[in-house]
């Protein structure tokens, strides 16, 4: 019989992990960066810590005044062209618009006249340096070794930079569309800053979540405030600033509102500021959401987002003659600036969290609840000392959300210019207001809309039940379309004005 071999006694017993040593092994495992390290800890020791981020009224003051885009006219007598040279755009692309029914990144959804959104970005792109000349740093990929691939950079003029700030969930297929349809701007050097991971969190034991069936549901993506570690961890920040870009416009993909403003680019560079937020003026409909404040404490700007407000305080924070402002998520960044401020900060910067309770399976409902950990980019604005905001008008702010965005974007109440921009053709953007049990998701919203209406006269549009628009349709003024049956009902060749109609009629 085998005898027992004891431990010497110099060896201590094995004990348990703490939690943060765990995510430390598992992120490792995943390749991540000390910047998304790093971020991620700051979030976690917030959960831990019970931060509630509350910040109340006595806190902060109203945003009285602000500079007006409408008002600047910057850009009159600048070098434009080489402020271009200097300038790079940011489409944030990681969004997979799974609340509207999608399954792949949402910027491939046909949104205008055959278009997608990404086809629409591409060419504004295009038309911009077009329009001011010179071209972009191509790529030559060649093959240096069996185990690597390195790129040559023919240096043969400038323009605006092109980015697009991807997620493990869209990389593939937005790569896949550019190299078929956009194969130029995929060519180009860094055309993709790809998002960071970020361990979900077990909700009771505070530890990595498990999820055997599919570990690659224990990852989600960790929001929009990623973009700082990732510039940073990827080394995109450092070759940005060597390749002379000093100034970066960061916007959603799905914001076919927000284009390169030469007139925002010229203020933004002449005030000099590290860190600039376009706001617009808030309406009655914009009151349960986030506003723009200034902090007491250090004087610094800073975002206020319903879950920040404390229930005594909801009467103020809801009163738009108070809190005047709102964030479009069009930001603007000195990147120097930016290296500068995480330099100072050992590489992360401070960001609210924001902890979403779900499932670790979000198909599935009696999976283990989980925290997801994210940060919001356009709250850096409190990062900067010198952060400023200037009022743009709604034009600027013009997110496709969900169908009944989609539904108005695709009629002739909007109009696609040379430029490839997208512009409102009549007097006011249409409000529509589609059954949500029938038009919710954008395969619902196809099957029932054969041909879209005319909505250049439309003021609103309500439909209740299955209507199927057919050819020859035209909305005019304020009209309500009733079905009360659940078998679809078609309407076709007829002008709809100032009426309210139950079909069959």
């Amino acid at each position: 019989m085998a005898a027992e071999t004891a431990a010497p006694p110099s060896v201590a017993p094995a004990v348990e992990l703490i939690p943060w040593e765990l995510f430390e092994k598992k992120m490792a495992s995943k390749g991540l960066s000390q910047a998304a390290v790093g971020a991620f800890k700051q979030n976690y020791e917030q959960l831990v810590a019970g931060v509630t981020g509350l910040v109340p009224e006595d806190d902060i003051e109203p945003v009285e005044s602000l500079p007006n885009l409408e008002e600047l006219h910057a850009a009159s007598g600048v070098d434009l062209k080489s402020l271009l040279a200097q300038t790079a755009v940011l489409k944030l692309n990681g969004g997979l618009g799974t609340s509207m029914g999608l399954e792949k990144a949402k910027s491939l959804l046909v949104v205008k006249d055959g278009k997608t959104f990404l086809d629409l970005i591409a060419e504004q792109i295009k038309h911009t340096r077009e329009q001011y000349g010179g071209r972009m740093p191509a790529v030559r990929w060649g093959q240096e070794s069996e185990s690597s691939m390195v790129g040559v950079c023919q240096q043969d003029g400038s323009q605006v930079r092109f980015i697009l700030m991807n997620s493990f969930s869209t990389s593939d297929d937005t790569k896949a569309y550019l190299q078929k349809q956009h194969g130029d701007l995929l060519a180009e050097r860094d055309v993709e800053l790809l998002q960071n991971s970020s361990c979900k969190v077990d909700a009771a034991t505070l530890k990595p979540a498990e999820y055997p069936a599919d570990p690659e549901k224990e990852w989600a993506p960790p929001g929009h405030g990623d973009i700082y570690p990732s510039l940073l961890g990827s080394g995109m920040l450092d070759r940005l600033l060597a390749d002379g870009i000093k100034y970066v416009f960061v916007s959603n993909s799905d914001n076919l509102g927000a284009t390169l403003d030469v007139d925002l680019l010229a203020y933004f560079a002449s005030e000099d500021k590290g860190f600039l937020m376009e706001v617009c003026k808030r309406e009655p409909s914009d009151k349960k959401g986030g506003h723009l404040a200034r902090r007491k404490a250090d004087g610094r700007l800073m975002l206020r987002e319903s879950a920040m407000c404390p229930d005594g305080d909801k009467d103020k924070f809801e009163d738009i003659t108070r809190h005047k402002f709102f964030n479009t998520n069009n930001l603007w960044v000195n990147l120097a600036k930016l290296k500068a401020t995480l330099d100072a900060s050992n590489g992360v910067l401070k960001l609210p969290l924001i902890k979403n309770k779900k499932t670790v399976n979000p198909r599935d409902s009696s999976s283990e609840p989980v925290y997801q950990l994210e940060t919001a980019m356009g709250s850096a604005i409190e990062c900067f000392d010198d952060a400023g905001a200037v009022v743009v008008p709604r034009s600027r702010f013009a997110p496709v959300k969900t169908c009944n965005d989609l539904f108005a974007l695709r009629s002739d109440a909007f109009k696609v210019t040379e430029a490839s921009t997208v512009v409102l053709a009549g007097p006011a953007t249409p409000l529509i207001k589609l059954d949500d049990k029938h038009y919710k998701l954008v395969d619902q919203l196809e099957s029932l809309t054969l041909a879209v209406p005319s909505l250049i006269a439309c003021k609103s549009l309500t439909v209740k039940g299955p209507v199927r628009f057919e050819d020859g349709v035209a909305i005019q003024g304020d009209v309500k379309l009733t079905n009360d049956t659940a078998a679809p009902l078609p309407v076709r060749s007829r002008t709809f004005k100032d009426e309210e109609v139950t079909l069959p009629q």
